[in-house]
């Protein structure tokens, strides 16, 4: 008799954890790959890139809105705004709200991102050897950056030194990080990217792990 009850017990005990087994796992982190009009291609937990349209949920993430250079996520009950090559985490980054991002390397290890400067989206190639954040001609006049009193500086360029000039960016942000008050730099060219110099990068804690990029706030 006491054999039959522990057979019973084990087996509803072994039925209790193919029950649990087969609950949905919460993802810990979300990265944008892909870009569509009402959709995005989303990297879960280190998977296969999946497509997934706007409202729906896949694991612990949910596609909440979809632009041409971000898409807006839920992980961990917490909304990320992410251009392609950012990720999410879930509970996101700690203190200082969470502002933490992670970039991914292109083909040629470059670490490009999509963010904004005055509310202007901005492209931005990360570049450890520019003191400032580094503007072209357009995308200082999409920010609305006055030059008038802007102090002049020389600045060197694939085309050689020409003058420039420095400013201070009201904001610039990047996923869900945002700095108020960056030292800039105007160029009188326009540039295929922005550059995202020292002046942000020395506010970050920076850390590389392979093609991964991760920055957390400092200050």
């Amino acid at each position: 008799m006491g054999g039959m009850k522990n057979r019973f017990l084990l087996c509803a005990a072994l039925g209790m954890l193919g029950a649990l087994g087969a609950l949905p796992v919460a993802a810990e982190e979300v990265g944008v790959v892909g870009l569509f009009p009402g959709k995005a291609v989303l990297v879960i937990d280190g998977g296969a890139p999946r497509t997934v349209r706007v409202g729906d949920k896949v694991g612990g993430v949910r596609l909440i809105a979809v632009d041409e250079t971000s898409a807006t996520v839920e992980v961990g009950g917490k909304r990320e705004r992410l251009a392609i090559g950012q990720h999410a985490h879930a509970g996101g980054g700690g203190g200082g709200g969470g502002q933490s991002l992670s970039l991914t390397a292109d083909s040629r290890g470059h670490f490009i991102t999509t963010g904004t400067v005055n509310g202007a989206t901005i492209t931005f190639l990360v570049d450890t050897g520019a003191t400032t954040i580094a503007l072209g001609a357009s995308d200082a006049r999409r920010a609305n950056i006055n030059l008038a009193n802007a102090e002049p500086v020389m600045m060197g360029t694939a085309n050689g030194v020409v003058q420039a000039w420095r400013v201070k960016l009201a904001s610039v942000r990047i996923g869900d990080v945002t700095l108020n008050e960056v030292e800039g730099t105007v160029s009188p060219h326009d540039m295929p990217y922005a550059l995202l110099g020292m002046s942000f990068l020395n506010r970050m804690e920076m850390k590389r792990d392979g093609q991964t990029m991760t920055l957390r706030k400092r200050y």
